[in-house]
C-alpha cells in the first residue's frame, strides 16, 4: 500500500502538496466564519440563456439525478448522500434553476430553504459545488431582476469562501471551474478582487489545460464538453456585461473556445455523439447540437486543427469512423478522470456504433468503478489480464504506461507502451485502413511466457451471427481474426449514463505473442 501510494503522489506537483497540508492544518486550528456583509447597490447584469439544463426538479421536492429520482417528504436534506457523493453534489449545484419549466417561484422557494439550513450544509460548502451553484444563482437571479439582499449576501459569503479555499490542491477542471465561477462573481458584485483571481486563474489555466489541437487536457470528451460551456457562458458574460473593459480578455475566451470547438468537431462522430473514453458519460455534458447552436449565437466557429496532443487519432474509412487513443494517462500531476485503457478504440458504421467504450455508470469507490478504469473494460489488450496502468481508489493512478509512436499517418497507426514493462514485456498496436478494411494487429514483445487478452466490446443493439472463423455483424460487416489460440464471445454490461447497465456482448480473444483483428465492409 505505501509503495502504490508513493508511486501516486511522486506526480503530484509541490503545490498540490503544499496546498492540501495548508488547508488540513488551517481547517483544524481556524474555524472561519464567514458573516460579511456589502453595502454598495448591485447594478443587475443582463444575462440570456441560450440553452436549458436538462429537468432535474420534479415539483414537489422531488428530485433527478443520475438517473436516480428521491422525493423528500418533508424539507429537503441538502446533505442526504444515499445515492453516493455525486448525487448530493447534483443536489447542491441547483442546475434547476436554469431548466426549462422551472416558475421564478419555485426557484426563490429552493433557494431559500437552502439558506435557511446553511448551518448544517456539508458538502455544498466545498469549493466546486459553491463554483457551479453560483454560476445557477447568478444567471437565475439575473433573468428574473430579483432584488433581495438576504440571497445576495448569502451568495456573497459563499464566494468568500470560495476564495479562500481556491482547488489549488486538486487543480485540473475543479480549479478552473473556480475561477469561471469567481469571473460571474465578480460581475454580479462589480468587485475588482474577484475579477482580479478569476482573471489570473482563468488565463493561467486555459494556457494550461487546452492543449494544442483544442482537447481539454485530462483527456475526457464529456469533461471536455463541460468546460467549453462554462467558457461559452463566460464569453456570453462579457458580451452583454462590460463592466470591465476586458476586451483582451475576451479575445483570449473566444481563441480558447473556438479551437476547442473544433477539438469536438473532431473527436465526436458525424451523428453528433462522443466516444465514451476515459470518465465520460451521456446526458451529463450538452449535448454536441445545443453547444454548436450557442457557439453560433455568440458568433464563435468551430477552428479545427489536426488531433495532436491529445492522443487521440480518427480514420474515416468509406462508412467506418475509428477513434483511437493513443495517449498518455494526463494529466500527469491530476488523472482522477484517466481509465487504464491505452490503445483503445471505438468504430461506427454508418452512423451507427459498432465497438465500443463500456462507459461511466459511477464515482463511487467499488467493485464497479474498479472495473470501468480497467484494462480488460476497454478495446486493447490485457498481458495475464492486468491494468495497463494502475489504477485505483476511484481518482488513483500509480505506475502509469508510456506511450511511443513509431507511425502516425491518415491510414496507419504503429505505436507501444510500457506498462508491462515490470512482466519484461512491451505491447505493440498496429492500427491499419485499407480502402473497405480496417485490421487492428498487436504485438507482445520480450520475455512473454503468458496469456494476453484482446477485447472488443460491441453495442447492445448489434446482432451478431458466429461462423466457424469469422464473425458476421449486423449482416454487413466481417470480422475475422488471426493468431488466437481462443476466442469467447461473453455478456458484459455496458454503461452509457450514470447508473445505467445495459446488457451487451464482447469479444476475448487470448493469444500468446501476436494477432490480429480483422473488419471487412460486405
Amino acid at each position: 500500500k505505501l509503495k502504490l501510494l508513493f508511486n501516486t503522489i511522486k506526480y503530484l506537483r509541490p503545490k498540490q502538496v503544499r496546498y492540501r497540508l495548508y488547508y488540513t492544518l488551517r481547517n483544524k486550528i481556524l474555524k472561519k466564519e464567514y458573516n460579511f456583509d456589502f453595502k454598495e447597490e448591485l447594478i443587475p447584469l443582463k444575462w440570456i440563456n441560450y440553452y436549458s439544463f436538462q429537468e432535474s426538479y420534479l415539483q414537489n421536492n422531488i428530485f433527478q439525478f443520475l438517473n436516480i429520482n428521491y422525493k423528500f417528504e418533508n424539507k429537503i436534506d441538502w446533505n442526504y448522500n444515499a445515492f453516493g457523493k455525486l448525487w448530493t453534489y447534483n443536489l447542491n449545484y441547483f442546475d434547476c434553476l436554469n431548466q426549462a419549466n422551472i416558475t421564478k417561484e419555485q426557484g426563490l422557494n429552493l433557494i431559500d430553504s437552502y439558506i435557511k439550513n446553511k448551518k448544517i450544509i456539508k458538502d455544498g460548502f466545498e469549493p466546486y459545488p459553491i463554483s457551479l451553484r453560483g454560476i445557477n444563482w447568478i444567471k437565475f437571479l439575473s433573468i428574473h431582476k430579483v432584488k433581495n439582499k438576504r440571497i445576495d449576501i448569502f451568495l456573497y459569503n459563499d464566494y468568500k469562501r470560495l476564495a479562500d479555499n481556491l482547488e489549488y490542491h486538486i487543480l485540473g477542471n475543479h480549479l478552473l471551474e473556480n475561477g469561471f465561477s469567481l469571473f460571474f462573481a465578480a460581475y454580479y458584485f462589480n468587485d475588482i478582487e474577484f475579477y482580479k483571481k478569476a482573471q489570473n486563474i482563468i488565463d493561467e489555466q486555459l494556457e494550461e489545460q487546452i492543449l494544442n489541437d483544442g482537447a481539454h487536457f485530462e483527456l475526457s470528451p464529456m469533461y471536455h464538453k463541460i468546460i467549453l460551456t462554462k467558457l461559452l457562458d463566460c464569453y456570453n458574460l462579457i458580451s452583454l456585461n462590460d463592466r470591465f473593459k476586458d476586451h483582451k480578455f475576451k479575445d483570449l475566451l473566444k481563441q480558447k473556445a473556438e479551437v476547442m470547438l473544433g477539438f469536438l468537431e473532431n473527436i465526436s462522430f458525424k451523428k453528433g455523439t462522443i466516444p465514451l473514453l476515459n470518465d465520460a458519460a451521456n446526458k451529463i455534458a450538452l449535448d454536441n447540437i445545443v453547444i454548436f447552436d450557442y457557439a453560433d449565437r455568440l458568433q464563435l466557429k468551430p477552428f479545427k486543427k489536426p488531433l495532436e496532443d491529445s492522443g487521440y487519432r480518427k480514420f474515416l474509412i468509406n462508412d467506418f469512423e475509428v477513434i483511437m487513443d493513443i495517449g498518455k494517462v494526463g494529466p500527469k500531476y491530476q488523472p482522477g478522470h484517466a481509465h487504464a485503457d491505452t490503445f483503445n478504440f471505438c468504430l461506427h458504421y454508418k452512423n451507427k456504433p459498432i465497438i465500443v467504450d463500456t462507459g461511466t455508470s459511477t464515482y463511487n469507490i467499488g467493485e464497479r468503478r474498479d472495473e470501468e478504469r480497467s484494462t480488460i473494460a476497454h478495446n486493447t489488450v490485457a498481458y495475464k489480464g492486468t491494468d495497463s496502468s494502475q489504477v485505483w481508489d476511484g481518482f488513483r493512478v500509480a505506475n502509469r504506461a508510456e506511450v511511443s509512436i513509431l507511425i502516425d499517418t491518415k491510414n496507419e497507426l504503429d505505436v507501444e507502451h510500457n506498462g508491462y514493462k515490470k512482466e519484461g514485456v512491451v505491447h505493440r498496436r498496429k492500427f491499419e485502413s485499407l480502402s473497405k478494411k480496417f485490421f487492428i494487429k498487436d504485438f507482445i514483445n520480450g520475455n512473454n511466457t503468458k496469456n494476453s487478452l484482446s477485447l472488443l466490446h460491441f453495442h447492445p443493439d448489434i446482432k451478431l451471427d458466429k461462423k466457424d472463423d469469422y464473425l458476421l455483424i449486423n449482416n454487413t460487416i466481417k470480422l475475422s481474426w488471426k493468431g488466437f489460440d481462443q476466442i469467447n464471445i461473453l455478456d458484459y454490461q455496458y454503461a452509457p449514463e450514470f447508473n445505467r447497465l445495459l446488457k451487451a456482448k464482447k469479444i476475448e480473444g487470448i493469444f500468446k505473442n501476436k494477432s490480429e483483428f480483422k473488419f471487412e465492409i460486405l
